[in-house]
């Protein structure tokens, strides 16, 4: 589908990355909950079908199709772009047409501990993009979300291992599924939650030898970490050929929850969706089922 799409009556809520692991989600739980919604994706073949969906063609540079479809919008989640050394380029284009359409409110998905000196490199524009947002005026929601609980497998070497320089640090991660539980609770009532900045954990924080304990039982494998040291983990990543901003990111995750930057819990999950978080057990349990 090209040019502005059909919208569905009173469809006032717009998901970006509907493709993709986390907007799917929401998307979904909206069209559960009777709600009409316009999905804004780079590719319409792959976004999801679903009752009381609009699909246009917009990705995050598409200036004028995302100006077209965002038209009549007034809440958008902006989920955020794929990593690449651009992304945040691409970030403030489409804040800037967003805000030209005339949107009332972003909900923008940002990552704990966003700072201009994050440890985590990618957390840097995390905070480069809020800082965008608040500079248009746009009433806004920041769902900063710890590291997510669903990737933990991803972390596992062939031979079973973690291995990266996060020392005994701890991360809170978060399921996938609790945040689009709690994205979904901001589009359904924007203005109870407009300029606040929540920390999107799960219930516990845990270092990698205890993701490893967990990753362990849950898939009957022997999972064990092993403490690298800066210097050793971009050796053993060279092997992949990566540019270089992307093997900093992979190292600085770990070298953040050695720093204690992913450390710490919060209640905004509970609070956003009336449940407990999800712990990492229940997570890998539900993926190997």
């Amino acid at each position: 589908m090209t040019g502005q799409p059909t919208r569905p009556d009173g469809a006032t809520i717009a998901v970006t990355g509907a493709t993709g692991r986390l907007g799917r989600r929401v998307a979904h739980r909206l069209a559960a909950a009777g709600l009409p919604q316009l999905l804004l994706v780079r590719d319409p073949a792959r976004a999801p079908r679903l009752p009381g969906a609009a699909v246009a063609r917009a990705g995050y540079t598409d200036r004028d199709a995302a100006a077209a479809a965002m038209r009549g919008v007034q809440t958008v989640l902006m989920v955020s772009a794929s990593e690449s050394p651009d992304r945040l380029r691409q970030h403030r284009a489409f804040i800037d047409v967003a805000a030209e359409a005339g949107i009332a409110h972003l909900v923008y998905i940002s990552f704990y501990g966003a700072a201009p000196q994050a440890t985590f490199t990618l957390a840097r524009d995390h905070w480069a993009t809020e800082q965008h947002i608040r500079a248009t005026g746009l009433a806004f929601t920041f769902l900063r979300d710890n590291l997510y609980a669903d990737f933990m497998p991803g972390l596992v070497g062939d031979d079973g291992v973690i291995r990266g320089p996060a020392a005994r640090g701890r991360a809170a991660v978060v399921a996938q599924d609790d945040i689009a539980d709690a994205a979904v609770a901001v589009l359904t009532d924007p203005a109870g939650h407009a300029g606040v900045t929540y920390d999107l954990t799960g219930p516990h924080a845990l270092d990698m030898e205890e993701i490893a304990a967990v990753l362990s039982q849950a898939t009957g494998r022997t999972i064990t970490y092993q403490p690298e040291t800066v210097e050793e983990a971009y050796r053993s990543r060279a092997v992949y050929g990566a540019p270089a901003w992307q093997v900093d990111a992979w190292v600085s995750t770990y070298t953040a929850i050695a720093a204690g930057e992913l450390d710490g819990l919060s209640d905004a999950v509970p609070l956003l969706t009336g449940r407990p978080a999800t712990p990492l057990t229940d997570v890998i349990g539900k993926q190997n089922r």
